[in-house]
């Protein structure tokens, strides 16, 4: 039950941060923080009325709160609770029968929640929804709480499929304590130098370059980055080539 409830707040959220509705929905979260009570009477709390095409069974989906019912479904109002948690973690926490229920995080599943409805910054979206998956799935609080649960790996290309010396992409952004790998791909050797003078003040130059460079197709060197801003590099054998590029660091 929970999965699928996850699964749902998850298309819910994607939905929602992508278009302008996002606004509201924010609003509605911010609200329903301050005064669950008042909010109730204003706001629908509902849950999707499912029913298993099998077995005939039916089930029931809490709905992120001022999501109206889609058409051609059918629900059903659910009660705002006064147990300190959301209505849609309220909801979730109910209808769960499994011994997880027991043992779950609950308030601080339902504060990450909040955060993936409310926050304005991708990357904190992105690490609470992380979060509160890593609590549905049983993952203990000390666990999802460390920076690194979250962290990302993008890949960076070294030398374009058709051999051309860019990096590929150009321009990457990742979050703080995300990773990039590079991969040697065509036209090397290659390898991954930061310009001193276009990094984060404070970030030593040497630390995060590369200090070998990489020959062999399908060669790679990861390297991790914790401070925010912009870091230009290049390859240092075709920097004439103009075989340069971007990373933003935010978060």
């Amino acid at each position: 039950m929970l999965f699928k409830s996850i699964a749902l707040v998850t298309l819910l959220s994607s939905s929602a941060l992508g278009h302008e509705s996002h606004s509201n929905l924010r609003a509605t979260g911010e609200a329903e923080l301050e005064n669950a009570s008042e909010f109730a009477e204003v706001i629908e709390h509902l849950d999707l009325e499912l029913v298993h095409p099998q077995t005939g069974e039916r089930e029931l989906f809490p709905l992120l709160p001022g999501t109206k019912c889609p058409t051609g479904h059918s629900c059903k109002t659910r009660t705002v609770n006064t147990s300190g948690l959301s209505p849609l973690v309220s909801a979730l926490k109910a209808n769960m029968r499994t011994p997880l229920a027991l043992n779950m995080e609950w308030k601080e599943f339902d504060a990450n929640l909040n955060q993936v409805v409310k926050s304005d910054d991708r990357c904190a979206r992105r690490d609470a929804m992380a979060r509160a998956a890593g609590l549905a799935a049983g993952v203990l609080l000390t666990t999802v709480n460390k920076p690194a649960y979250a962290a990302e790996t993008k890949i960076v290309k070294m030398g374009a499929d058709n051999g051309q010396l860019i990096f590929d992409p150009a321009k990457i952004s990742i979050c703080k304590g995300d990773s990039v790998k590079w991969i040697n791909n065509k036209g090397g050797p290659h390898n991954v130098v930061f310009d001193e003078d276009a990094i984060p003040s404070g970030v030593d130059q040497e630390s995060i370059s590369m200090s070998e460079q990489l020959g062999e197709e399908g060669d790679s060197w990861s390297m991790s980055f914790d401070k925010p801003g912009d870091y230009d590099y290049y390859c240092e054998p075709h920097r004439g080539a103009g075989m340069q590029a971007k990373l933003v660091v935010t978060g």
